[in-house]
Order: C-alpha cells, then structure tokens, then sequence
C-alpha cells in the first residue's frame, strides 16, 4: 500500500513555511549547550583524505565520533564526497588537502546544499562495523551528488539503546564540522533494513530526545549540536517492541496448530492486550476516522474499525501487484528485477491439513540468521516460484487450502474474505508464541535488552502480567527491574526503541523530540518476522503527528518477505529517487 500526504499549502502558508524551514535549519546544525574542548572529539583533519580516482570520491576512514568511545572497531566512521565538492593540494603521501569548491556540482546538489546519506545496516540489531577501506558501494549514492556517511556503531550485545546513541554521535560530528564539510548537514537522511530499519526509524523519531543524553555523554559526543535528521528510509523494520509480541498474536495466532493450553492461553491474552493497545492509540486514518477493534467472534477482536484499515491495505497490496505484473508471471525473475535481498522458501507447495506442528505451532527445524530465530523452511500456506500463465492461475494458488480470494477479470482487481484467512494461507507464521521476548530469551531482542553484557533479558511489560503467578512471570518481571550502567531502567529503555513513543500521543514521550520531516515505510506483507501492524501503526501516527512531520509514504508489497521491498526498481534507485523529490520542497 502506498499512500502520502502533503504538509504544505498554498501561498500565504508557503511564507510561513519558509521561516519554519530556515528555524527548523538552525535547530538542527546547532543545539544549546557548551563543553570543555577536552571533552570533544578531534575535529576532521583536512590534510588527510584519500582519494579513489577511478570514482571520482575523496574519502577518510577511522574517525572518532565521540571523545571517549569504547571500541574503536566500531564507534568510528567513514565519510566519502564528490571531489567536485572539493579543492584538493597533494601532499606528496598519497593524502590530499581539502578546501569546499564553492562552485563544485553534481547532478542536481552543489558543494552548498548537497545531502548526506547514512545507512544502518544492522539486521537483528547487531553492531556495524565501521569501513577500513574503500568501499565501493558509495558510488551509486556519489554520482547522485550525495555525501555518504558510513558510521559504525555497537550493537545487541551492548545492550539497548547503544546502537542508536553511536549513530546520533555520529550525526552530531558531522554537524560539529559543518564549517569545513561540503554539503548541507541539516540534510541528513537514514535507511535500513530488518533491525537497521527499526534502528532508522528510532533515529528518525528521536531527534534530540532528552532519554539520550546520558547516554552521548558517556562516549563523548557533541552535546552542543542536533541529532534530528531529515528522512528516514525504514525497510521491514522491527520495531514497537513494547507491543510486537502482542501484535504477533493477534495477527498470526489464528495461523497456530497444536498448542498446549497454557500456551494458547499466553497467546490469546497477548492478542486481547493488542486491541486494548490499539484502543488506546487512537489512531485515525486518512481521512480522520478513528481505527478501533472490537470484539469478535472468537474473542480475539477480529473486527471494528482498524480491522477493516488492515484487511483493505492487504487488499490494495494484492491489488497493487496484480496492476505492476504482466501474466505470464515469473517469480524468480521478479526477485531478480527487484534486486533486493529476499529470503525466499525454496519452493512452492500448499501447507499439510496437520498445519506447522511443534507445541508452539511452529515448523519442527527452527535455524537463526541475524541472531532472530526463524522457521528453517516457512510455513505459510503459499511459497510462491516458478512460472503462473495467468492471473487466475495465481488466485486458484492462493486459493489451495481454502477459497479467500476472489477476483474480477473484468477490473483486474481482487478482494479477500478476511484478515485471518491472508494469516493462515500467506503470511509466514516464523516464531513462537512471545515472538520478541522469547519465554527462553533466546531471541536477539532479548539481548538487545539485557544490561549490555551480551546476555538475555525480558522486556515485555505486558506479557510479564500475563505470567503473573508463574515461575516464569517471576523471571520477567526480575528481569525488567533490572538497571543498567548508567542506572537507566528497562522500560525506559524499551520506550527509546519504540518510535511510538515519540509520535503517538498515547505516550508521555509524544513531541518530545524533533522528527524527520520525511519518512518512507515499506515491507514484504508475505513475511513472518513481524506484525504487518508494526510498520502501519508509526505510519499511522506520522500521518496525524502534525507540524513537524512533512510526509510519510507507505506500502507493504504483494509477494515479497523480509527484504529491501519495492514494488518496481531497485532499492537503491528508489532511495534515491525519494530523497531527491523530498529535497525538491525544500
């Protein structure tokens, strides 16, 4: 589903705009704040860049982004620019003196305006390593004129919020050397994918955040500038971790076979939790109506008002595929037009009548990848490859265990019967019941969230109430009590991680922050390593945030899982492309 708004209007709004945007400017290359120059990290070096010819890119490798890091093998970064951006002076050693060509183009942006881009490649939460060499990808990005910031930064095993804190460091000396940097630093745009792209968002929602502080002081960051940025790019992320086991269960536990009754109990009471929460957002869609959910048949609050949001984006995703692809349809070409980095089921066979089996509804082979455990072969119903000769071959597929689709010729579109039908013959049911805060703590969140000594801790506040009275909701809550170095608790931790907590008024940390203008959400709707509601729900809060945010795009693509989902083009081109007509409002 695609859908975006506009922030800006007419004439007399348009001036308005204008001062906003050139306070919101300010605001964001400076923040109020002095600091003893012993406590400040050593300004870049303009005599020592490198220079690789054959793309046309200076670049410097190893800088320190905080006075104080932990681990240089992460907390250091990367930065790459045109050389048209630059005067440059050989030093005779192979470095090169740099001074901003005032004059220097490419493409649309000058050494003046152009923006920077940095990605946060950190699937599963895991730490990024910073580059200690050339890197050849910044090439697409710097013949676009972008200025490419390659940060790294610690991850999982450091413990919530580190990850986040190394990359708004590294914002925030970016903007400490603005003076000598060509480019605009206030046009800082993020994206990632999976944990990267959860991590994206938190950034876009964070900026300034007051719960970061402590944390940037402890390695020495710039306290004296801005950690907002101006877009984030968040593809599949996982993320809204307070509710993501919740969100699970109410969406995918009509898909579980075989539980033991203390199980299904957990995973029906996460899934009553879920509309309690989603009753409490008061979110409201496009055109100002209140999404709620109510109570249905089975007890699980299959119906109502956000019910029926759900069922029509999963609508319009089919819908949206069928318009983009031509019959014959291929899948395995798809995936190569894509070229994004899909993790697909090998092949294509309806689920057995005996459904998933194991205790947890579960396939019996679970393998990890990326520190998040999966299902080792997927088990949705539908595992799509080969070749479909026609549209109405496709539906009788997704109609193999049971008719839910149906479609007219006559306009080419389709229509489902139900939320819980797609979950039970098409999303993939990967995880077991508590799918974030795993009852073992075996998942990556759950280091994620222990107290940065790359062991597990729990962090689900309400499934802890849900195992009130158990042994196991003894761990939890022993768990959750737990503080971490700086003394900082774990619900306020998992708060830092929630971009709902900064953007939905239903939390005290709404408009506490500075957000990204500009957001573009998208994700694979067949995959089953979170809620389709975790990506729609910050979407839908970004859509009613107000001043602050410009636009929010938005679209769960047909057909695809965990991955870079696009529905034409190349993630990279569509980046791109996105920050490019951002900048055009400018």
């Amino acid at each position: 589903m695609k859908l975006s708004f506009a922030g800006v209007k007419k004439v007399a709004i348009c001036v308005a705009a204008s001062l906003s945007l050139f306070l919101v400017s300010c605001a964001t290359t400076e923040k109020k704040g002095t600091e003893n120059k012993a406590d400040l990290p050593e300004k870049i070096n303009m005599s020592a860049w490198l220079y690789n010819e054959a793309d046309g890119v200076y670049y410097q490798l190893g800088i320190a982004y905080g006075a104080k890091i932990v681990d240089a093998k992460y907390e250091t970064l990367g930065i790459f620019v045109p050389a048209a951006y630059y005067n440059a002076k050989a030093n005779g050693d192979g470095t090169y003196t740099l001074s901003v060509n005032a004059s220097g183009k490419v493409g649309e942006f000058t050494a003046k305006n152009a923006p920077f881009v940095m990605p946060i490649q950190t699937p599963g939460y895991a730490a990024l390593e910073a580059p200690t060499a050339y890197e050849s990808r910044v090439k697409e990005y710097t013949d676009n004129g972008f200025i490419f910031i390659y940060a790294g930064a610690r991850g999982r095993d450091h413990g919530a919020p580190t990850g986040v804190v190394d990359f708004k460091a590294a914002i925030r000396y970016v903007r400490y050397n603005k003076n000598v940097l060509a480019g605009d630093t206030a046009r800082v745009f993020t994206y990632g994918m999976s944990g990267g792209g959860a991590q994206s968002a938190i950034l876009g929602a964070t900026g300034d955040a007051a719960e970061y502080d402590v944390y940037l002081k402890e390695i020495g960051a710039v306290m004296s500038e801005s950690d907002a940025i101006m877009g984030s790019m968040d593809w599949c992320p996982i993320t809204n971790l307070d509710v993501a086991d919740a969100a699970y269960e109410w969406e995918l536990g009509v898909a579980r076979v075989g539980l033991d009754a203390e199980t299904k109990r957990i995973s029906d009471a996460l899934a009553v939790s879920f509309a309690e929460h989603i009753n409490a957002l008061g979110l409201k869609d496009e055109n100002g109506n209140v999404l709620t959910l109510e109570q249905s048949e089975d007890g699980l609050y299959h119906a109502g008002s956000y019910y029926e949001y759900l069922k029509r984006v999963i609508e319009k995703s089919l819908n949206d595929f069928l318009a983009d692809t031509t019959f014959p349809y291929n899948v395995d070409a798809q995936k190569a037009a894509l070229g994004t980095n899909m993790l697909l089921p090998s092949d294509w066979k309806p689920r057995g009548p005996q459904g998933m089996g194991g205790a947890q509804g579960n396939a019996p082979a679970i393998e990890e990848l990326d520190g998040v455990k999966r299902a080792a072969e997927p088990t949705g119903a539908i595992k799509p490859c080969g070749t479909y000769d026609t549209v109405e071959d496709y539906i009788a597929a997704l109609n193999a265990n049971e008719s839910w689709v149906s479609y007219d010729s006559a306009t080419n579109t389709a229509t489902i019967t139900s939320v819980e039908a797609f979950m039970r013959n098409v999303k993939q049911l990967q995880k077991s019941v508590a799918a974030f805060d795993d009852l073992n703590g075996t998942q990556g969140e759950n280091t994620l969230f222990g107290i940065g000594d790359g062991k597990s801790g729990h962090f689900d506040a309400e499934l802890a109430k849900i195992l009130s009275g158990t042994e196991k909701g003894e761990e939890y809550a022993a768990s959750i009590a737990q503080k971490d170095s700086v003394g900082v608790d774990v619900a306020t931790r998992v708060n830092m991680y929630n971009p709902m907590y900064y953007l939905s008024p239903a939390y005290a940390g709404y408009k506490k922050s500075t957000p990204a203008k500009y957001w573009r959400v998208h994700a694979g709707i067949f995959q089953g390593d979170t809620a389709i509601s975790t990506e729609l729900d910050y979407y839908l809060a970004l859509l009613q945030y107000g001043d602050g945010v410009k636009s929010a795009e938005f679209a769960d693509v047909w057909g695809l899982y965990h991955t870079e989902a696009e529905r034409q083009g190349t993630s990279t081109e569509n980046l791109i492309a996105w920050i490019k007509d951002c900048l055009k409002s400018e």
